[in-house]
């Protein structure tokens, strides 16, 4: 069986070193297709140029290849020299090929993926930029926080006004509160808390920990809940399989920086919810509304899934959440991975 660290390297990291880089423009390429061909002229994410920083900030850390760093030094000049608005604040949510802003929005889950990205970033370069990023886009993440129900609405105008149309994506709800931003913001508290134990950092975080316990996570089933109103109203009977297994191994990571011991029982519970859409394949499934069921495959949840439940056996020592962890990644191995190209499908 292959090791995690070459299909890394050599199927996932190489891919973007070799393949993604704009050296025309800068920056990363914003798409390329099913088919292996590049799209030069396709918008620049924000989301994705965030994702790729924490990526090879995290890769080497742990692998101390100088490429690695170099790779994430372009993606935090370019996120710093682009991506951030000098006016208003924050990270515009998209770029034109160019540079030039095309969707000035201002989505939390962007703000929470980019202050993710600084503080890894920070982890293994020490830049003082870096950390002062992150500090700012903290401080600006918070003072959208809702002062009465708690919380923190979807998303702004570009100068932070309220916005009507306040969805990630056309697939959400267009509801003010969503599990999806808050799950990523605690991720990122979670990060900047290691490198920046400030006590408005430890309130954030441990704030955040129980709006899961008392308003996301369903007491009865432990799937979470996923689109609210401004009250925490539910608005939404979807059960998503991936961000299930997802949030169990956050949620803990959260906790035991925050040295909470005591919910452990709790995340094992969330993932053992979350294999109601295990296969006997070893896939997960995507997510269930009422009693339709999405068959699809998503790359994402595969992942997410052998995460989650290598955490569960860590904490329960139970074997089973490794033999299905183990079957997970049998199921990736097989379908996800694009031998041929590199990366996954």
């Amino acid at each position: 069986m292959k090791t995690f660290t070459h299909l890394l390297q050599h199927n996932i990291l190489a891919y973007w070193t070799d393949r993604m880089q704009d050296h025309t423009r800068g920056g990363f390429y914003g798409r390329i297709d099913g088919t292996d061909t590049l799209h030069p002229d396709a918008p620049k994410g924000g989301i994705l140029h965030a994702r790729i920083l924490w990526t090879f900030s995290a890769a080497y850390r742990l692998l101390k290849d100088p490429t690695y760093l170099h790779t994430a030094e372009r993606a935090f000049h370019y996120i710093r020299d682009y991506f951030i608005d000098k006016e208003y604040g924050g990270l515009y949510r998209e770029l034109h090929a160019d540079g030039t802003p095309l969707q000035t929005k201002k989505q939390l889950y962007m703000q929470g993926f980019a202050l993710y990205a600084f503080s890894e970033f920070y982890r293994v370069t020490r830049r003082p930029e870096a950390l002062a990023l992150s500090r700012e886009l903290f401080r600006l993440i918070e003072a959208q926080r809702d002062p009465i129900y708690g919380g923190y609405p979807e998303a702004f105008t570009r100068e932070w006004h309220p916005l009507a149309d306040m969805r990630l994506s056309p697939k959400d709800a267009n509801e003010p509160k969503t599990m999806n931003t808050h799950l990523h913001l605690l991720e990122a508290y979670t990060n900047l808390y290691r490198i920046w134990p400030h006590p408005q950092v430890k309130e954030a975080l441990t704030t955040l920990l129980q709006l899961f316990t008392e308003k996301i996570i369903d007491k009865k089933t432990h799937h979470l809940h996923l689109f609210f109103e401004n009250n925490w109203k539910v608005k939404s009977q979807t059960i998503s399989y991936g961000h299930d297994i997802e949030a169990s191994w956050l949620l803990y990571e959260a906790a035991e920086i925050l040295q909470d011991h005591s919910l452990s029982p709790l995340y094992l519970k969330i993932a053992s919810a979350s294999l109601e859409g295990y296969q006997p394949d070893g896939s997960m499934l995507y997510e269930k509304e009422e009693d339709r069921i999405d068959q699809e495959r998503h790359w994402w949840v595969q992942a997410e899934t052998v995460v989650g439940l290598m955490y569960a056996w860590t904490i329960s020592s139970d074997p089973s959440f490794r033999e299905k962890a183990l079957q997970t990644w049998k199921y990736i191995l097989e379908y996800m991975v694009d031998k041929e190209h590199g990366e996954w499908y």
